[in-house]
């Protein structure tokens, strides 16, 4: 059994007052196929960094086997797909790269293909096929789903459940449930290794929390119960007390021992229920330690004075000879939420940039109701630089607000004054989500809204939207936020 053993991991960044990992010990099998999971800035790509060496810590950790990460740095682009993978794996044999390509699904002409001209997910497939063709070395994989549609991903989560040892961040439950035997959990308190699926430690969460709730309301009505009690001790002490100095009826004075003795057995009562007290706080104070706070988020959008928002018939679109879609006919009406779907390259996020008016269609005709207001939530937060502050002005949306969205999202404060580039790409998306939040709109466009947002945060978007009810035409490839929020669905 080859163990990676991580021995008192204490660990922060420069600049920042989080400990991201104190004194943290773990041993994980090399033959685990393990999850990790965490919400965004908690660590996740930290951890993967830190295992490859890339920042100084204090502790230990030691591996029988190097570690390789995913993504990977490409040198040559232009180069055919099969030279990006013998570039990382030298020893790798052509049809090694074939079976790995079918295995992924990929065209029978990829190996050929120049690199730079496959789609996003292509090359996402590529540089996997790549990962596992290197031999002695343990991979680390990070979000490797977010340019991957839904057919896409259950060949991944097929693939990877055909391998042997991995450390996987994903956000996506169907890929989690799908390949992986443990799942590491980077919680608010602590960190927790388990085994099984995501799904298993889910409803284990579920059944913790719910009997952590039922003890910390009972712990609460026993303290309740007894700060009563120390109150009415209190009374007694103080009223024994004063008899020790007056007089009874009779005009006689009382029994000073006696009263004295009372006295003190009072007293001595009232430490042992303050002790108690002091005893159930504590219990109670360990109690939901890693319940997630996922507040509610708000949405206030327009009302549009027209049924119908917008209108296209015959759409088409063309990039010189290559036509992307053509015939594109669609109709949204008030409260529509309305998913694209289909394969990656088939111009969901080209359908968006058309409807934002980004982008002008190659044929037929959209009509817009007058006055329509649109907020956009764009695929890639990659472009955001400087203050969260200059970026709410720029923005023109109210700062406040955008901080308090951020906050429910589970933003540290100390996060507010760092540079958005230094944010992790999971934070850079929740601006983006957050900003589109602040604006009130009778239409959202949003363009794969959940690429690395973590799942609390994922749960918070779905029961908002179906609370809010917004008009949105969207592009998310999370089978079950989908499921969960579209009303309908365009499949290109």
């Amino acid at each position: 059994m080859a163990l990676i053993q991580i021995s008192d991991l204490t660990f922060s960044h420069e600049g920042r007052e989080e400990v991201l990992f104190d004194h943290l010990t773990l041993r994980l099998d090399t033959r685990w196929r393990i999850g990790l999971i965490g919400r965004n800035g908690r660590g996740k790509s930290t951890l993967l960094q830190l295992l490859q060496g890339r920042w100084p810590y204090q502790g230990q950790i030691s591996a029988p086997t190097d570690f390789i990460r995913f993504p990977f740095p490409v040198s040559r682009p232009d180069g055919p797909a099969a030279e990006v993978v013998r570039e990382a794996a030298p020893e790798a044999e052509d049809w090694q790269i074939e079976r790995e390509f079918s295995l992924l699904a990929l065209a029978p002409g990829t190996m050929e293909a120049p690199f730079s001209r496959l789609s996003q997910g292509e090359q996402t497939k590529v540089l996997l096929a790549a990962l596992f063709l290197q031999e002695g070395r343990f991979p680390l994989i990070d979000e490797p789903t977010n340019h991957l549609d839904q057919a896409g991903r259950v060949v991944l989560g097929r693939y990877l459940r055909g391998k042997e040892g991995f450390l996987l961040v994903s956000h996506d439950r169907a890929l989690l449930d799908a390949c992986v035997t443990h799942i590491l959990a980077l919680n608010r308190s602590d960190v927790q290794l388990r085994r099984g699926s995501y799904s298993d430690w889910q409803r284990e969460q579920e059944v913790r929390q719910e009997a952590e709730l039922a003890a910390d309301e009972r712990l609460r009505t026993e303290i309740r119960r007894l700060s009563d009690t120390a109150r009415q001790v209190s009374v007694w002490s103080s009223q024994a007390e004063q008899k020790k100095y007056g007089k009874n009826s009779a005009g006689l004075h009382p029994d000073k021992g006696y009263l004295s003795h009372k006295a003190a057995k009072t007293m001595r009562r009232a430490k042992a229920v303050e002790r108690r007290q002091q005893e159930l706080i504590e219990q109670k104070s360990a109690l939901l330690q890693n319940r997630e706070r996922t507040p509610p988020l708000r949405l206030e959008p327009l009302a549009c004075p027209s049924e119908i928002l917008l209108e296209a018939h015959d759409l088409s679109l063309a990039y010189g000879a290559r036509t992307v879609w053509s015939g594109l006919s669609l109709t949204l009406r008030r409260g529509q939420r309305l998913a694209l779907q289909g394969k990656n390259g088939c111009g969901k996020s080209s359908l968006l940039r058309v409807l934002a008016g980004e982008l002008a269609p190659s044929g037929g005709t959209l009509r817009l109701a007058g006055g329509l207001i649109l907020s956009c939530v764009p695929q890639s937060a990659a472009d955001l630089r400087g203050g969260l502050y200059d970026f709410a002005r720029a923005s023109e949306v109210d700062a406040t607000r955008l901080l308090t969205l951020l906050r429910k999202f589970g933003f540290a404060r100390d996060r507010f004054d760092a540079p958005l580039e230094t944010y992790s790409d999971g934070e850079r998306k929740k601006v983006l989500l957050a900003r589109s939040l602040c604006q009130r709109a009778h239409l959202y466009l949003w363009d794969e809204p959940l690429n690395y947002i973590d799942l609390p945060s994922r749960l918070q978007i779905e029961a908002l939207l179906r609370e809010a009810q917004p008009a949105m035409i969207f592009v998310e490839h999370d089978r079950a936020f989908a499921a969960s929020v579209a009303t309908d669905v365009l499949s290109l």
